[in-house]
């Protein structure tokens, strides 16, 4: 589990979590109509705002850091 944390929390995986807000946003309003096209983009809002932000959204679940640096810090000991 401390490999997919160790990736979510490097830059590749914070490329990849923010590609795929834009995605899910992008579907969300251009290909899925009406609420349910509106609730897929707001649920893009999430992966696009850790992303940007460096926070890990799923991290505390598994008793890990929310904060980017943090988090780091955790999977590499």
């Amino acid at each position: 589990m401390n490999a997919l944390f160790r990736f979510l929390a490097s830059p590749a995986g914070r490329v990849v979590r923010v590609v795929a807000g834009i995605v899910l946003i992008a579907v969300g309003l251009f290909l899925v109509q009406g609420v349910g096209g509106w609730i897929l983009a707001i649920i893009g809002l999430v992966p696009l705002g850790a992303g940007l932000f460096d926070r890990c959204v799923f991290a505390p679940l598994f008793g890990l850091p929310f904060v980017g640096p943090n988090l780091r810090r955790a999977v590499e000991e």
